[in-house]
C-alpha cells in the first residue's frame, strides 16, 4: 500500500517569534539536508527587527530540504525547511518539496514564475496533514494539539503543472537554454540594471557562482587605458591607471532586523513625544567609594558591581519617590496610563545595532538581585541571545554613554516610555568640596521625557533626587 507523501513531508514553516512580526531573516542554518533531526532540536537561527532567535524544529526525522539560504528574508508563515519524518519508506518527494534550491530559484525565470505555485502547493499539504506541534521559542517548549484532522487520501502520483514540470525540465538539463541565466539576487540584478552592466559579462565571485554587488561595481569600474599604438621611433607615452574597485568610495549597507526596527522607532519617538531634556553635573565621589566598599562585600560576592548598578537603584528610588513619572500616554483612548511596576530598560550596543532589554519589576528586587539580572542582561546581549520578550514593556530607560568617553548627551525615548535618563563619563575633575577646590569625581546626567506626561517641575524634582542619591548615596537607606 502507498504511504500518503503528506504524511510523510513535514513543512516547518517560519514562526512568530514576537509580538506582530511579519518577517525575519535567516542568520545560519545549523543543519544540511540528510541530517538526522530530533524534536526540540535548533535547526537554525533568525534575526527579526527585536532580536536573533534560535528556532527548534517541532518533528523527528531526515532533513528533505532548506528552502531558503541563509541572508534570506523570509516572511512569517512561509516553510523554510522540509521534514522527512518517514525515511526509508521509499517514496519519492511530494512536488512541492521538490523546488529548485534558493540559489536556482533565484537565478532561473522559470523558478521565478513558479514560486507561488510552489508555495501554494506546501500550503495544502500542510493544510491536508494532521496538526501537530508548532514551532515556538527555545526554552519554551511545544504544546500538543487538542485537535487532528483525517489526511486526505491521494489517488495517485501528485499532479504536475506545466509550472513545475518546467522547472523538471531545467533541472534535468532538458529543455534548458543554450545560455543559462546567470546567478544573482534581485538587488544584484537592479544595480546591474541602473548601471547599465550585462550580468552574462560579469565574472562571480560569490558561492556557488552567485553575481555579488562588488562584483557588479568591479564590471561597472573603467578599465585601464591601452597605450596608444605609435611608430617605433616614439616613445609611448606611460599608462594610465584607472582607480581600482577595491578602492569604492562608498559602501551601501541594506537597512534591516534590529537598525530597521530601531530607526523606525526613534522617528516615531521624536515626532510624537514632544521632547524636553534636563542637566545637571554632580559629585560621584561617595558613589565611586561605596561601589569598592560593595565589591568587598560578602553579600555580593560573584556580582557584577559597577556605578551602573548604583544609578539603577537610584532611579528606582527617585521613582518610588516620584510614581506619576512612570507612565505612558495612550493615544488611542486619550489617556495617561500610570505604571505600578517599573520595568528597568538598559540601552544595549550590540554588533546588530542598538536594543533596549528591560528588567521585569526591577522596583521589587534588593541590589544584589538587581545586581544579578543587569549581569545577565549584559551577557545576553552581547552574545546576540537578547529574547524580543526581554525587550518589551520597558517603562523608564537608562542609556550609559559615559562608557565612550562622552560626557552627555540628549537621548531619544524609547517608544512608549515617559522618561530616559543618559549618564555620561565619570572624570576626576576640579570641584569646590567643603569650601575648597579639591578633585573629585564628576559626572552629567541628561534627563529627556515627554513633555506630555512630564511638566517641567515634575521632571527637575525627579532628576533633582537621583542626583541627591548619587552625590549622597545614604539616603539609598533613609529614601529607599
Amino acid at each position: 500500500m502507498t504511504q500518503d507523501t503528506s504524511l510523510r513531508f513535514r513543512e516547518f514553516k517560519m514562526p512568530d517569534v514576537g509580538e506582530g512580526l511579519t518577517e525575519a531573516e535567516i542568520l545560519k542554518w545549523y543543519v544540511q539536508p540528510g541530517d538526522t533531526v530530533t524534536d526540540g532540536q535548533v535547526v537554525c537561527e533568525v534575526e527579526t527587527a527585536k532580536a536573533a532567535v534560535e528556532l527548534p524544529i517541532p518533528y523527528d526525522g531526515v532533513v528533505h530540504e532548506l528552502r531558503f539560504a541563509e541572508g534570506a528574508t523570509v516572511d512569517v508563515g512561509t516553510s523554510i525547511i522540509t521534514v522527512d519524518v518517514a525515511p526509508g519508506s521509499g517514496e519519492a518527494a511530494p512536488a512541492a518539496a521538490a523546488a529548485v534550491p534558493a540559489a536556482q530559484t533565484e537565478a532561473s525565470p522559470v523558478a521565478e514564475a513558479a514560486t507561488e505555485t510552489a508555495t501554494e502547493a506546501a500550503t495544502e499539504t500542510e493544510e491536508a496533514k494532521p496538526k501537530g506541534r508548532q514551532p515556538v521559542l527555545v526554552g519554551y517548549g511545544v504544546a500538543e494539539s487538542s485537535t487532528k484532522r483525517r489526511p486526505r487520501k491521494q489517488t495517485g502520483a501528485p499532479e504536475q503543472t506545466p509550472v513545475t514540470a518546467a522547472i523538471q525540465a531545467e533541472m534535468n538539463g532538458h529543455g534548458a537554454p543554450t545560455a543559462p541565466r546567470p546567478l544573482a539576487k534581485p538587488p544584484v540584478r537592479k544595480l546591474a540594471k541602473d548601471l547599465g552592466i550585462d550580468l552574462a559579462t560579469v565574472t562571480p565571485t560569490g558561492p556557488d557562482g552567485i553575481i555579488t554587488r562588488e562584483d557588479v561595481h568591479a564590471a561597472a569600474a573603467p578599465a585601464p587605458a591601452a597605450a596608444p599604438v605609435v611608430p617605433e621611433p616614439v616613445a609611448a607615452p606611460e599608462p594610465v591607471t584607472a582607480p581600482l574597485a577595491s578602492g569604492a568610495r562608498e559602501t551601501r549597507v541594506p537597512v534591516k532586523g534590529v537598525r530597521k526596527a530601531t530607526a523606525a522607532a526613534m522617528v516615531g519617538s521624536a515626532f510624537s513625544a514632544p521632547h524636553v531634556t534636563e542637566f545637571v553635573t554632580i559629585d560621584v565621589t561617595r558613589t565611586m567609594k561605596l561601589v569598592e566598599e560593595l565589591k568587598a562585600d560578602k553579600d555580593m560576592a560573584g556580582l557584577r558591581v559597577n556605578p551602573l548598578l548604583l544609578i539603577a537603584k537610584a532611579l528606582l528610588v527617585a521613582i518610588k519617590r516620584n510614581p506619576e513619572i512612570n507612565a505612558s500616554w495612550d493615544e488611542a483612548n486619550q489617556e495617561i496610563v500610570q505604571k505600578h511596576y517599573v520595568n528597568l530598560g538598559i540601552a544595549a550596543a550590540t554588533p546588530r545595532g542598538l536594543i533596549v532589554p528591560n528588567i521585569k519589576d526591577a522596583h521589587d528586587k534588593t541590589l544584589p538581585q538587581l545586581a544579578e539580572s543587569l549581569g545577565e542582561l549584559v551577557a545576553t546581549a552581547r552574545e546576540g541571545k537578547t529574547t524580543p520578550a526581554a525587550m518589551q514593556g520597558g517603562t523608564v530607560t537608562i542609556t550609559n554613554v559615559g562608557v565612550f568617553g562622552v560626557d552627555t548627551g540628549t537621548p531619544i525615548l524609547n517608544p512608549g516610555e515617559s522618561a530616559i535618563l543618559a549618564v555620561g563619563a565619570i572624570k576626576l575633575q576640579p570641584w569646590v568640596h567643603k569650601g575648597k577646590v579639591k578633585p573629585r569625581q564628576v559626572t552629567t546626567l541628561a534627563l529627556s521625557f515627554d513633555h506630555r506626561l512630564v511638566d517641567g517641575e515634575l521632571g527637575s524634582r525627579f532628576l533633582a533626587d537621583v542626583a541627591a542619591i548619587l552625590e549622597n548615596p545614604k539616603k539609598l537607606m533613609t529614601w529607599a
